[in-house]
């Protein structure tokens, strides 16, 4: 019963980085095709730092492959947008 429980919850967890992947993909597809402002950049800011250092303590500490997966997708998702957003706002700077 613990193993079919522990198995459940392995494949839960990797379904939330999954579907926390495909949330961010909103704010990317409003910054990338849309040029749509939709991302405040200090929170974004604070969160790569935040997942970069989770992916990092996976990488280092915890010997967890799908906590290592699971935490790298987290840190793109967030450096994506983050990196999106500051280009887009130095181009409206520019282009005033």
């Amino acid at each position: 019963m613990e193993e079919i429980l522990l198995q459940t919850l392995k494949i839960a967890y990797a379904w939330v980085g999954i579907v926390s992947v495909m949330a961010y993909w909103t704010t990317i597809k409003d910054l990338y095709h849309h040029k749509k402002q939709s991302a405040n950049i200090f929170s974004y800011m604070l969160w790569t730092v935040t997942s970069g250092i989770t992916f990092l303590y996976s990488l280092f500490i915890l010997p967890d492959l799908l906590f290592r997966i699971i935490s790298f997708m987290g840190f793109m998702a967030c450096a994506t947008v983050l990196i999106l957003s500051i280009r887009l706002k130095r181009r409206v700077i520019a282009e005033n």
